[in-house]
């Protein structure tokens, strides 16, 4: 095995686990969307959420449900981790924080994990398995990859 072998099976991998990575945060936060923003699965809806979280409420279950379905297709997942890590952050200071770390106490610890899973897909972006890949969005000229913003 030569380092060039080796190299591309790592990068096999790593777009492997990004794209496991996306799928899974990508549900949770879908599903909780649907929550906010349909009512879905005894959620309380739009109207309600808006009602205990004010305008803000409009953003975060934006953000929540149409992150995750970027992430789980791979199309803006810079974005939409960015986004959902800001509104984990504004769960564990707003909600979370006061209540201590472990979530049996209604703690942060799962929105940290989140943040956590969340942090290679931001850095890294989507891997190789991303609907973006295909779209013909804007190349940049250095790496022939999607504008990191659009990735």
């Amino acid at each position: 095995m030569n380092a060039e072998t080796t190299g591309t099976q790592d990068r096999t991998a790593v777009d492997c686990s990004l794209l496991a990575v996306r799928v899974v945060v990508g549900v949770i936060f879908a599903i909780h969307g649907s929550q906010k923003l349909f009512g879905a699965f005894d959620g309380p809806g739009l109207e309600k959420i808006v009602q205990m979280m004010g305008p803000i409420g409009y953003l975060v279950t934006i953000g929540e449900f149409f992150g995750g379905l970027g992430l789980i297709v791979g199309f803006l997942t810079r974005f939409s981790s960015a986004s959902i890590i800001v509104i984990m952050i504004g769960a564990i200071v707003k909600v979370h924080g006061p209540k201590g770390f472990f979530l049996s106490d209604g703690g942060f610890e799962y929105n940290l994990s989140l943040i956590g899973l969340l942090l290679p897909v931001l850095i890294a972006g989507p891997g190789k398995f991303a609907i973006g890949r295909l779209l013909p969005l804007p190349k940049s000229a250095k790496t022939g990859r999607p504008i990191i913003v659009l990735e």
